[in-house]
């Protein structure tokens, strides 16, 4: 009985020593366990922090490749009926001349058909005597065939159109698209090389995006073209239509993150 109470205590007295050695390691390895738990929670939390906020822009030159043409024919007769039949008989050669130079049908619709009294005040004061009417009808030509215009523009006045109202430019909603998203490509790329150069510059890098915001494609009205005539209608020399070109821009704006 006494030895098996002094193995007891041996047994006791061995199993509080291993305790005792093993306890600094314990200790430890809780302490270095909430240390990298701290570290990571304040690497992550400066990850977060570490940010950059650029703006990105591109842009290009672009021309329309779309134009709209208004002309037409003004008739002066003392009568409605004279002055109805003369607009009718020129404006049927303008068109048939447009057609032969290569407006098609669908590319073409009236804009406007008026008659309007004229009235000479200068006898009669505020009444005014009845002199004759105005007959104004004026065709718009919408088309992709943005080279042919000049030629249309004298073909038209050749057969017997007397006014040429507006020449517009513009630019196609497919090639307006194409425009967008390369300038956008641009943008970005734009944006990512400040990001870098800033980085570097700190000592950090670009590990990320936060946030991308893209801002509006702005295209300017093209400008009204430049259209002349000289020489005569002889049709020796084309009418020069100058349709210029508008610069096309964008921007975008993005937060990137920052590593060390």
């Amino acid at each position: 009985m006494q030895k098996s109470n002094t193995q007891k205590t041996l047994i006791e007295m061995k199993t509080m020593i291993i305790i005792a050695m093993l306890a600094p390691s314990i200790i430890l390895f809780g302490t270095f366990h909430s240390t990298f738990m701290v570290q990571a929670q304040l690497d992550s939390l400066d990850s977060l922090n570490n940010t950059i906020f650029v703006t990105g822009s591109a842009s290009t030159n672009t021309k329309g490749d779309k134009v709209i043409l208004s002309l037409g024919v003004d008739t002066i007769n003392k009568t409605a009926e004279k002055a109805l039949q003369s607009n009718s008989k020129f404006m049927n050669k303008v068109i048939n001349a447009l057609k032969e130079s290569g407006v098609q049908q669908n590319e073409t619709r009236t804009s406007s058909f008026t008659m309007t009294p004229n009235y000479n005040y200068t006898q009669s004061g505020d009444r005014g005597v009845l002199i004759g009417f105005t007959v104004s009808n004026s065709i718009q030509i919408e088309s992709y065939h943005v080279a042919n215009v000049s030629q249309w523009v004298d073909r038209a006045v050749q057969a017997g159109a007397n006014t040429v109202n507006d020449i517009t430019f513009a630019v196609s909603e497919k090639k307006l698209q194409d425009v967008k998203n390369n300038l956008l490509k641009e943008a970005v790329a734009n944006a990512k090389s400040k990001a870098d150069i800033v980085a570097s510059a700190a000592g950090l890098h670009v590990a990320g995006i936060k946030s991308i915001t893209v801002g509006e494609v702005s295209l300017p009205p093209l400008p009204v073209p430049i259209y002349s005539k000289s020489g005569g209608f002889d049709g020796e020399s084309a009418t020069p239509i100058l349709a210029g070109e508008e610069e096309v821009s964008t921007t975008v704006n993005i937060v990137y993150i920052l590593g060390r």
